[in-house]
């Protein structure tokens, strides 16, 4: 049982009563529910292509990484955007809809930013996807 599951007994302790609604409200009181979204099928609305891209940067000052991540993260098609260890900087995951889409995603970047390499890899077909976390 993890800490979350303790709450959950200790609010069921206290009142039985609690409805899944009641419980849910109190994790998001707590931060342990951050937001509730509805999940879009990125297909159906022509955002048929996923992007990974890696990207090396040679200036790792605080000013740069600011104006990056204020840059990339204000990008919509971005969909996630790590810092990474290892030999890559950064990692992005982009949803486009098509290669000249990816394109001119791309040109945005490298002019918003200056960058030393990216490398871009283009999703073939997803196997698995799930927002679900393992709940040890």
């Amino acid at each position: 049982m993890d800490a979350t599951d303790r709450k959950i007994l200790a609010l069921l302790q206290a009142d039985a009563s609690l409805s899944v609604a009641e419980i849910g409200q109190r994790m998001e009181a707590d931060v342990v529910l951050v937001k509730r979204v509805a999940l879009v099928d990125q297909d159906r609305i022509g955002l048929g292509v996923t992007v990974f891209v890696s990207i090396e940067t040679g200036d790792h000052s605080q000013d740069w990484l600011d104006r990056f991540a204020q840059t990339i993260g204000a990008m919509p098609e971005v969909m996630e955007f790590y810092r990474m260890a290892g030999d890559v900087d950064y990692m992005l995951r982009v949803v486009v809809p098509d290669i000249a889409g990816y394109d001119a995603f791309y040109k945005r970047m490298i002019t918003a930013v200056p960058l030393k390499n990216v490398t871009s890899r283009f999703a073939m077909e997803k196997i698995k996807f799930t927002t679900a976390l393992p709940i040890p």
